[in-house]
């Protein structure tokens, strides 16, 4: 019996060619302005065949694999240090990024937090009153993001 309802968007043609672009290290975006669908077809194709998503996770994986590790590479040399410089910049934001003079890091903000809870301690005189408070600020310290190191 035949199988009933639309041909698939993505032949075997086109999913190679996806693959192929994204091996490359181009994008799913690029990839779907190539082959003519749209990224949310490539994202619903792979949800209906594990195969067809294990490869598109293996090629866009790799291409990111094959760039970090060329980086890598540079920057053993000496000469490089600018590879190496680069990516811990991005790896580790927070401790190795350029940051504008007046930015503030997540640590600061927790320090200064943690300035407030202990002048709401001293100035507050009413226990329940001064509860609530640091109830909410540690709420809002919760929700910063862990830095990396720490």
């Amino acid at each position: 019996m035949a199988k009933c309802g639309r041909k698939p968007v993505l032949d075997k043609v086109k999913r190679a060619e996806i693959l192929a672009i994204l091996a490359v290290g181009c994008s799913r975006t690029v990839a779907a302005q190539y082959v003519g669908c749209s990224v949310s077809t490539i994202g619903r194709t792979a949800d209906r065949d594990p195969e067809f998503a294990k490869q598109l996770r293996e090629k866009e994986y790799g291409s990111e694999v094959g760039y970090l590790e060329n980086i890598r590479q540079a920057a053993r040399e000496p000469r490089y240090w600018r590879a190496a410089a680069w990516a811990l910049e991005r790896l580790s934001p927070q401790r190795y990024g350029q940051r504008h003079p007046d930015a503030i890091t997540i640590d600061q903000v927790r320090d200064l937090l943690v300035q407030f809870a202990d002048i709401i301690t001293e100035e507050v005189p009413v226990a329940l009153y001064r509860k609530n408070v640091l109830k909410r600020l540690q709420a809002i310290s919760k929700q910063l993001k862990p830095t990396s190191g720490n």
